[in-house]
């Protein structure tokens, strides 16, 4: 039995054409579905749907032989137990500092809002900045303007959600997209199988990429 790992939202519906291409489909509606297993169209191939943040810990420790995950989610787990060999060029977007529309550099510390808590550390670091991290799991938005934070750390598509707040990227961290990762474990002992999925996987990329 193969079991993926996918997160409900904008990379479930992103992933499952893709899924679909290398000839499984789930049997159910994973979004109108209350099962968190779902049965695929190959017997042997079955659906976890699990939170986004837990795609990566449910892969290395092998509940799932493969799953999909932002690059986001991947960077802050920062896990060495899993491969990444695909980019599945879905759920695009920026992992982005923000802060408030025209306001001065803050003196002192720099105290940073974010529920990526291990990036920003890496991040700042690398710039040699000493910064106060505040981990916050949503509505990054009010940290500045309530003065809990000078910026915020969090994934940027439009931009709409933070200018209507006042606020305005800054600096980017990363391109964010959607990866294949695989279990270290299960790519030795079910290579062929694994290998064949990717390899069809890619070429359902290439496709839509060159459409």
């Amino acid at each position: 039995m193969l079991t993926i790992a996918l997160s409900k939202g904008r990379i479930l519906d992103d992933t499952l054409p893709l899924l679909a291409d290398a000839g499984i489909v789930p049997t159910e509606d994973p979004d109108k579905s209350r099962k968190l297993i779902i049965p695929t169209t190959q017997d042997d191939v079955r659906l976890l749907i699990v939170r986004a943040t837990d795609v990566p810990t449910y892969v290395e420790h092998g509940a799932a032989d493969l799953g999909v995950a932002g690059k986001d989610v991947l960077m802050e787990y920062g896990g060495q137990g899993l491969y990444e060999p695909l980019d599945l060029k879905i759920a695009q977007c920026k992992l982005m500092t923000a802060g408030a529309i025209g306001a001065p550099a803050p003196k002192g510390r720099l105290r940073i809002a974010t529920k990526f808590v291990n990036v920003a550390k890496r991040y700042y670091a690398e710039q040699g900045r000493q910064v106060d991290i505040i981990k916050l799991y949503g509505s990054m938005e009010l940290a500045p303007l309530v003065g809990l934070a000078d910026k915020i750390i969090d994934v940027v598509d439009t931009g709409n959600t933070l200018r209507a707040n006042g606020l305005e990227p800054q600096d980017l961290i990363a391109n964010i997209s959607s990866r294949l990762v695989v279990n270290k474990a299960s790519m030795k002992m079910q290579h062929g199988r694994i290998q064949a999925l990717i390899d069809s996987l890619r070429r359902a990329v290439e496709s839509r990429h060159r459409g």
